[in-house]
């Protein structure tokens, strides 16, 4: 996902000479053809990535389209104050690619782990954040962000998850995507858990439970015509992702649903990881195992608040 998502950069920026990219210490070979083709627009700084979100805020406010990809930890955490103050007090064109959202860095522990990225972000007024599925949907994305106003975050994925999008479902920032439909439950998602979801679904169809699918690829701003529409059906709502239960998806659905009355009781589960650092190591899977993040661990929890 990483590496189409940089060359879909290097293509756009081709046809546009307001694209510039900034790269943090990536290592070497990252982009080539950008850098030979285009070196006034190619910048690869070292290890000061609070620097490099300055710098691409000042090239963004002098009228370019500016693209900064590093690990998603260091933009978040380490640049915060940076995004908040130089890039959206300004609504500048500033396109945050974050590497490794959620626990794609499973293997190097808690302090490359980004399972509080949305959180952080979503606290910033003019935030959007997106978390594409996979390679495709990225592919549907990607042009979008060349005359979009103001900033995005662009949380990454490991890379070479298995395609479920599909042209058939278009992409629009700012819209949810209904995979499929069912009066049963509804179960809401983000970024690579959509894969978890699609496959929970199709297990729960086969013991007559009929889930609807609602792909949250854009966080924020979020789609609540779409989400409303589809919880005033059911009786129970979840929401997946690979990211902490506090300010993510699923506390920007449950917000929603405080606020809202429905003629009827709803039931309704964040499933993510909990308010915790993630202390154990391992592979991504791994880790999505240990904090229920499975098809079968989704299966469990509507199952259970169906017949509950």
């Amino acid at each position: 996902m990483r590496k189409l998502c940089l060359d879909m950069v290097y293509e756009l920026a081709k046809q546009d000479e307001r694209i510039v990219f900034i790269g943090s210490d990536l290592g070497f070979g990252t982009l080539r053809q950008f850098k030979e083709e285009m070196p006034e627009r190619f910048f690869m700084e070292g290890i000061s990535e609070a620097n490099v979100v300055g710098m691409a805020a000042g090239l963004a406010m002098e009228g370019n389209i500016v693209y900064v990809n590093t690990i998603a930890t260091f933009l978040t955490r380490r640049c915060f104050e940076q995004v908040a103050m130089d890039v959206c007090l300004h609504h500048a064109n500033v396109r945050l690619i974050g590497n490794g959202g959620g626990l794609v860095y499973a293997p190097l522990g808690p302090t490359h782990e980004a399972i509080e990225d949305i959180a952080i972000f979503r606290a910033l007024p003019g935030m959007t954040i997106v978390a594409p599925a996979d390679r495709e949907e990225m592919r549907r994305f990607m042009p979008q962000t060349v005359e979009y106003r103001g900033p995005i975050y662009i949380r990454l994925g490991k890379g070479n998850e298995p395609v479920i999008s599909s042209d058939a479902h278009t992409f629009t920032i700012g819209r949810a995507i209904a995979m499929r439909e069912g009066d049963d439950a509804l179960m809401l998602t983000t970024g690579v858990s959509l894969h978890a979801v699609v496959e929970a679904a199709e297990m729960l169809a086969r013991q007559g439970i009929e889930a609807t699918v609602l792909h949250l690829p854009t966080v924020k701003p979020l789609d609540e015509k779409a989400i409303l529409h589809y919880a005033a059906r059911v009786p129970v709502i979840v929401s997946v992702e690979e990211h902490s239960v506090i300010g993510g998806l699923g506390g920007a659905v449950a917000e929603l649903i405080a606020e809202t009355s429905f003629s009827g009781p709803k039931r309704f589960k964040r499933l993510g990881i909990p308010d915790e650092f993630a202390h154990k190591y391992g592979s991504q899977a791994d880790l999505q195992a240990y904090y229920g993040l499975t098809a079968k661990d989704i299966v469990k929890e509507i199952a259970h608040g169906t017949t509950a």
